[in-house]
């Protein structure tokens, strides 16, 4: 399920300032990344299941592996876990009222954390 209306979608940031200010939200790259795109994940485990929230993003002008890239955030996005089958976004999934307020939370604390830093996209 997309979020939409965050103010996150076309921030783009450098990427090292990115890793800091993700990571005080709970969203962590960790290996999800390759030269062009990264995903941070903030992982919510709840008695309904295991679930993300999932910030992507991408570079057109640098090199995610150098540390060296602005990032051009995306839409976020909630899935639930499935072992051993990976995450689904569907719309058939069902997303508990209280995790999506957790994640708006989420969302709008790292907004206004990414103001300052915002660059020109």
């Amino acid at each position: 399920m997309y979020f939409e209306n965050t103010g996150i979608e076309g921030v783009a940031a450098d990427l090292q300032l990115l890793d800091e200010i993700m990571n005080k939200h709970g969203l962590i790259r960790a290996e999800q990344w390759d030269y062009e795109r990264v995903s941070y994940d903030k992982k919510i485990v709840i008695k309904e299941g295991t679930y993300y929230l999932r910030v992507f993003g991408y570079t057109t002008d640098g090199d995610v592996g150098a540390r060296d890239a602005v990032i051009h955030l995306k839409k976020p996005v909630v899935g639930k876990h499935y072992y051993p089958h990976g995450v689904e976004y569907g719309e058939d999934e069902y997303f508990p009222d209280y995790l999506l307020e957790n994640c708006t939370q989420t969302l709008l604390a790292l907004k206004e954390d990414l103001k300052p830093y915002e660059l020109q996209a």
